[in-house]
């Protein structure tokens, strides 16, 4: 019967409480508050080397962190600022908003099938009437979509906070730990380096889908005497939202196809259809960057994301990478793969 040592045993223990926790995170609905987390320590450690040219000791790394809260507060002053914006826009305008899509339905109708147009609202009058029949009819499932984005968003904020806090502690001497955290401590940073090679594989995945979307905006789309409004707000934010894996690419889409869909019903089919082109072969594309980061197979990350993703549901998709990328990580330390 085999034997093990002490380190055998604090290492298995170890592993246990990592991997564990990791898979109780996506169920407890704590994803994105590990990933802000994660981020926000993992920025604090890259800014907290380049401030100490400006300044010494610890205070670049507190400089640092007052940077990245700032950026933070400024972000979400701004998000609610808009919200405010367009609510008092409304209130001042009532309909203005829904006279201007019932100005694209009405370009629309023209340029589509039949079987569609009667589909279509006739008048504002008629849209406002369905639109409050289907908020009646969804009402509870309004209601827990409105509380879980309440809920992300809070666990998104303590992760930051709790990224932040960590990233300001000292880090103990090796030789004062006690075994098992020393253990954790090891498992704890081959997940940070995991985390850190996956984010700088998604700006890579970014920059590369700003690029074919700017082509198609910039370039394609001009040359048949298509000019489409936002272009530049619109390539802008492909690259902000592509930093967000799978939903990010999602919500520029459909920016992309509603800002088409002013011009007119043809320009958004095309934009969509293009788009989702470009993201079919990016899928491909994305494996294969993910996996020269952390030197797997396009195939590996795929089967991660895929089981992931049956497992969790979209939250494993996004959580697949960094897992594997983690385990795998691991498996190397101990010489199995």
């Amino acid at each position: 019967m085999p034997t093990f040592s002490q380190r055998q045993v604090l290492q298995l223990i170890s592993w246990v409480i990592i991997f564990g926790g990791l898979l109780l995170v996506i169920p407890l609905r704590l994803l994105p508050s590990l990933l802000a987390g994660l981020l926000v320590f993992e920025l604090v450690n890259m800014l907290t080397p380049q401030l100490q040219r400006l300044i010494e000791g610890r205070r670049a790394r507190w400089l640092a962190v007052a940077l990245l809260g700032t950026l933070v507060v400024s972000v979400l002053t701004l998000i609610f600022a808009g919200a405010f914006s367009f609510l008092l826009h409304e209130a001042e305008n009532p309909g203005a908003s829904l006279d201007k899509f019932m100005g694209v339905v009405d370009r629309a109708r023209g340029q589509l099938p039949p079987f569609i147009d009667a589909y279509l609202p006739a008048s504002a009058a008629e849209f406002r009437v369905a639109i409050g029949e289907w908020v009646s009819k969804h009402l509870s499932d309004l209601q827990l979509v409105g509380k879980d984005a309440a809920h992300m968003f809070v666990t998104l904020l303590i992760g930051m906070v709790l990224g932040a806090i960590i990233a300001l502690q000292r880090v103990p001497d090796v030789t004062k730990r006690k075994p098992l955290a020393a253990a954790l401590f090891d498992r704890l940073h081959l997940l940070v380096q995991a985390f850190r090679n996956i984010v700088f594989a998604q700006i890579k995945i970014s920059l590369l889908n700003t690029f074919f979307t700017g082509i198609f905006l910039a370039v394609v789309l001009p040359m048949f005497g298509i000019k489409l409004p936002l272009t530049k707000t619109l390539i802008v934010l492909t690259f902000l939202l592509g930093l967000l894996p799978v939903i990010g690419n999602l919500m520029s889409n459909t920016l992309i196809t509603i800002v088409g869909l002013s011009l007119s019903i043809w320009v958004a089919v095309a934009a969509l259809g293009y788009l989702i082109f470009i993201h079919k072969l990016e899928y491909f594309l994305n494996a294969r960057i993910v996996g020269g980061q952390i030197s797997a197979k396009s195939w590996e990350l795929l089967l991660a994301m895929l089981v992931f993703e049956a497992a969790f549901g979209l939250p494993g998709v996004v959580a697949g990478p960094i897992y594997y990328a983690y385990l795998k990580s691991e498996l190397k330390q101990v010489g199995m793969v």
